[in-house]
């Protein structure tokens, strides 16, 4: 399942205007980006609060499909610009992460 369908099973919405719609394997939740190095696999989807450019960073590094802020945090216009730069997808909801994890797994293991 591609990034754009997941966002649109889960109502969770993208906030970048381009990005590569790859299909997503996978997802990781966690808030510590080393962690997410360590452990998260490529073209997943990383689940976080973590609304900054170094998460885009992190992203474009190990290869993920995007990026869910959640909390309904504010994505600060740096972030939104080096995704799009990069290809990732940003989405955003006012879920937090125990439930857009759910939502997610679910999408996807259809």
């Amino acid at each position: 399942m591609r990034v754009s369908e997941v966002a649109a099973k889960t109502g969770i919405e993208i906030v970048t205007k381009s990005f590569n719609d790859i299909e997503v394997a996978n997802g990781y939740t966690s808030d510590l980006l080393s962690d997410v190095m360590g452990f998260a696999e490529e073209e997943s989807l990383l689940i976080t609060i973590q609304a900054h450019k170094n998460t885009v960073a992190v992203a474009s590094q190990l290869d993920l499909a995007g990026i869910v802020i959640c909390n309904g945090r504010r994505i600060p216009e740096d972030m939104r610009l080096a995704a799009e730069q990069e290809g990732i997808a940003i989405l955003q909801t006012e879920e937090n992460q125990f439930v857009t994890s759910h939502k997610i797994y679910s999408a996807i293991r259809e």
